[in-house]
């Protein structure tokens, strides 16, 4: 790889730690804003998350398209002014419409960790596109992991300055930092790719990711964005501590993610799936039956590594499975599926959880999940390259 994209892949850092600060904060202010400061319901939250994953997974397959047909970092400028704008208008207004308006630019979906798109997370396709153009498929999947390793890093701090303040004021400081970012995209000069938009060649490839990606999207509507109201809800834990906990689980599962290139190398991208999810899946299970304050805690503070420290490795595997002029398309895809589907899972926690059923979504997530795991190794165990070698 040139020293010129070692230099474009650091200001693409940059770029997204702003985002990823600015992530971490809302996380935390968010669900208080909601609950605790404007008292609407669980269901109510549900709603404005659900609103919020069905509106970033249609602007991800938006941009995917524009990044393929008009460019990838015009289009990565367009899409990074949401996130500012949408906090912004919950710093001035925090009526409910507005709200909906706010998390529907915004992508306060909250289905993925604050690495990988939870917020902002119509992003997310096109940069991981520009990655695939600075990197080769050698050390693909170290940059994947040093980058979300850093994003991790950076929302966990976010995280951890929510702590104090006025709720209000936090999205006011949310938008003046991930604005900032946008200045260092001047100096990304990405692939000029353009693809056809009436072939689509690696449709099989993509078909496949796109089952697994709605399986795991519903999985993680049903209980990512459930896990800060859970700990409200459940154990009444007040804002300033629970800002603590979510900067250790957010720095657990940052430096968890560079374990990927060891693991890719160890098990295969099918194999890493399998074992980490596989544990992740096993003590969420547990997280609402323990009732045990100081397990769940435990269980909180591990189980977001477990779910992403794979994800470096499949980031790898779908971009060097689909053609390189498709990418853009594949990845907004790939997020349709996954986000779409996490709306359901979204509504249905919010329903649940509002009827004071706690137990539910955990019991479906475990379900889900182990389905989607046996169709990781049916759709790609003996049809990905890497994973050859691993047996």
């Amino acid at each position: 790889m040139m020293k010129d994209a070692r230099g474009q892949l650091f200001f693409l850092a940059l770029f997204r730690t702003s985002r990823s600060i600015a992530a971490g904060m809302i996380t935390i202010a968010f669900p208080y804003l909601v609950l605790r400061y404007r008292h609407y319901s669980p269901l109510q939250l549900g709603l404005l998350y659900t609103s919020a994953a069905v509106s970033t997974a249609f602007l991800g397959l938006l941009f995917g398209f524009l990044a393929d047909v008009w460019g990838r970092g015009k289009t990565l400028f367009l899409v990074g002014l949401l996130l500012p704008l949408s906090s912004a208008l919950v710093f001035l207004s925090s009526r409910l419409p507005v709200l909906f308006v706010a998390t529907s630019l915004g992508g306060y979906s909250a289905t993925g960790s604050l690495m990988t798109g939870g917020i902002g997370g119509a992003a997310q396709p096109i940069q991981n596109a520009v990655i695939a153009d600075l990197t080769t498929s050698e050390n693909r999947t170290f940059y994947f992991s040093i980058l979300t390793f850093l994003s991790g890093l950076s929302g966990a701090f976010g995280a951890l300055l929510a702590r104090h303040g006025e709720v209000r004021h936090i999205f006011l400081w949310a938008t003046i930092i991930s604005g900032s970012g946008l200045i260092f995209l001047a100096f990304i000069n990405t692939a000029n790719v353009r693809g056809s938009l009436r072939r689509l060649h690696s449709k099989i490839v993509i078909g496949k990711f796109t089952v697994t990606g709605m399986l795991n999207g519903f999985t993680q509507g049903l209980v990512v964005p459930f896990l800060i109201p859970f700990f409200v809800i459940v154990y009444h834990v007040p804002k300033s501590e629970m800002a603590v906990y979510a900067f250790a689980s957010g720095m657990l599962a940052a430096f968890a993610l560079l374990a990927a290139p060891r693991l890719e190398q160890g098990l295969g991208f099918v194999k890493s799936i399998a074992v980490t999810r596989g544990l992740g899946t096993v003590l969420l299970l547990l997280l609402p039956f323990c009732h045990i304050y100081a397990v769940a805690l435990i269980i909180y503070l591990l189980t977001p590594a477990l779910r992403v420290t794979a994800v470096p490795v499949q980031q790898t595997a779908l971009t060097e499975m689909v053609n390189q002029d498709e990418l853009g398309r594949a990845l907004g895809i790939n997020q349709v599926a996954r986000l779409g589907a996490s709306s359901g899972g979204i509504t249905l926690t919010g329903y649940l959880f509002n009827i004071s059923d706690i137990a539910m979504p955990f019991c479906i997530y475990a379900v889900v999940m182990a389905a989607n795991i046996l169709l990781y190794f049916r759709f790609f165990h003996k049809s990905y390259g890497r994973d050859l070698n691993k047996g």
